[in-house]
């Protein structure tokens, strides 16, 4: 963690230390709201990831997966979602982070 470059009660010049502090309240600031508005948007993205785990533990996804191996899925299409550890990754970390937001609004 950085140290400020000035402290509360350092005898430093007042217009100095406000400025200072002014910088730091604003680069805070919009961080915050900047997180705050991400973390809004990746809650509401929760019903998507529900869905994407359903298919991930359905016959579907086994029936895609089987015909991705078998190599009639078209180049053109993107099958990144076959991909077992792709999938299971996702889903853990999406987990993982769930359980943090969850942790800090206790």
């Amino acid at each position: 963690m950085l140290e400020p470059k000035v402290k509360a009660g350092s005898g430093e010049d007042p217009m100095l230390r406000i400025i200072q502090m002014e910088e730091i309240y604003e680069r805070i600031q919009q961080k915050a709201n900047a997180l705050e508005q991400a973390i809004s948007e990746y809650e509401e993205l929760q019903s998507e990831i529900n869905i994407l785990e359903a298919y991930y533990t359905s016959q579907d996804w086994k029936d895609d997966f089987v015909m991705e191996e078998k190599g009639e899925i078209p180049q053109g299409i993107q099958r990144g979602i076959l991909s077992e550890d792709g999938i299971y990754n996702l889903l853990e970390q999406n987990k993982e982070l769930m359980k943090r937001l969850e942790e800090n609004n206790e």
